[in-house]
């Protein structure tokens, strides 16, 4: 099986997650949405799989580039 890791694109805060560890996720569905200069930033599944891993919580600062959830093809 392998993993995908779903990285934040911005620096900023995590507002809301949308997919809950399980989930079955198709390329382009989002995770969960970061929130930076009053912008809400989706973060997306690039590829399908199964959410595995989140490694944030609501409301935690992520910096760009930061590993935030791990999907399993």
């Amino acid at each position: 099986m392998s993993k995908t890791e779903a990285k934040a694109d911005v620096t900023g805060s995590v507002w809301k997650i949308v997919a809950a560890v399980g989930t079955r996720l198709e390329a382009g569905d989002t995770i969960m949405i970061l929130e930076s200069m009053k912008m809400e930033i989706p973060v997306l599944a690039e590829d399908g799989g199964t959410l595995v891993e989140l490694s944030v919580t609501e409301g935690a600062a992520v910096r760009e580039g930061q590993v935030v959830a791990v999907l399993e093809a």
